[in-house]
């Protein structure tokens, strides 16, 4: 995934509202958002490939995302998978903030990234690019392939349109924020990020929305984590590579929580194991 904005505490009544492309490969296969058959708590999709994911979230409110860190050169064959950090912090039971302590001492073992991971007790961030380990405060924030905020044109765009939606009304516009995550918009050559990359591929992911005839825009994510215990979490795929107007399947869920894990503030400490804590969901559609 090569985009991930997100408001966090900055709503009234949604602490968390998030909105993220995953970019990739075409021909890397990957099975679209579902409830894991191993881990039943788990919804995310999942890459086939490597048996990671790049974006989930749980019954019980636990959130987590990666984007790979630029940085083509320095890429290790035979490293681990960056999509099991994800993964292994849904599937488990570790604070956040413990279990990114815990990445961090074998974060050198990876190639580049940058994870986020949070439940109702707190938000954190970490990339393996400068080893820093940061519990986040309230406000809106944009991540790409660079560390968190850094202002390349796309994320910069990207969090200024997130505060508009956030601006426009009570409630979070899904259709808004998935139009926002369809942008095209190709900066000027002169404010592309420098890399090593070249000029044609520097143009190529320079979009919010990615497209070519290899890599580009395969999913768009929204999720919407409410006080009152209400999650949606919706999924948009493209059915032909690299166009925003041939929406393919479309998967939409919506978990009431238990009230010991909403994302509300003032809450005593985290209760009961992951499995422990009722939870009802709604699959609104799934397909075209």
């Amino acid at each position: 995934m090569c985009l991930i904005l997100f408001a966090y505490r900055e709503h009234p009544d949604y602490p968390l509202v998030l909105a993220a492309n995953r970019d990739e490969l075409y021909d890397r296969p990957s099975e679209p958002a579902h409830f894991w058959k191993q881990a039943p708590q788990v919804l995310a999709g999942r890459d086939r490939k490597e048996g990671g994911t790049w974006l989930g979230l749980t019954r019980t409110g636990r959130i987590a995302a990666i984007t790979n860190a630029r940085g083509l050169l320095k890429v290790h064959e035979n490293a681990p998978s960056r999509g099991a950090l994800v993964r292994d912090f849904l599937t488990g039971q570790s604070p956040p903030g413990q279990y990114l302590e815990t990445v961090q001492q074998v974060a050198k073992d990876y190639n580049g990234f940058n994870l986020i991971a949070g439940d109702r007790e707190g938000l954190f961030f970490l990339s393996n690019q400068n080893g820093g380990l940061v519990q986040l405060e309230p406000g809106f924030y944009g991540l790409s392939n660079a560390l968190l905020d850094t202002p390349w044109p796309k994320v910069e765009r990207g969090k200024q349109g997130l505060r508009r939606v956030m601006e426009r009304g009570p409630e979070p516009d899904l259709e808004a924020l998935f139009a926002l995550l369809r942008d095209p918009y190709v900066p000027p050559d002169p404010l592309l990020p420098a890399s090593s990359l070249g000029l044609e591929w520097d143009r190529i992911v320079a979009p919010i929305f990615i497209t070519s005839p290899t890599y580009g825009t395969r999913c768009s994510t929204v999720v919407t984590l409410s006080r009152d215990g209400n999650a949606v979490f919706e999924e948009r795929t493209f059915s032909r590579p690299g166009d925003a107007a041939q929406v393919g399947p479309v998967r939409k869920f919506r978990i009431q929580m238990d009230p010991r894990t909403a994302w509300s503030e003032g809450f005593a400490a985290s209760t009961g194991a992951e499995g422990r804590v009722g939870s009802k969901i709604t699959i609104e559609y799934c397909g075209r």
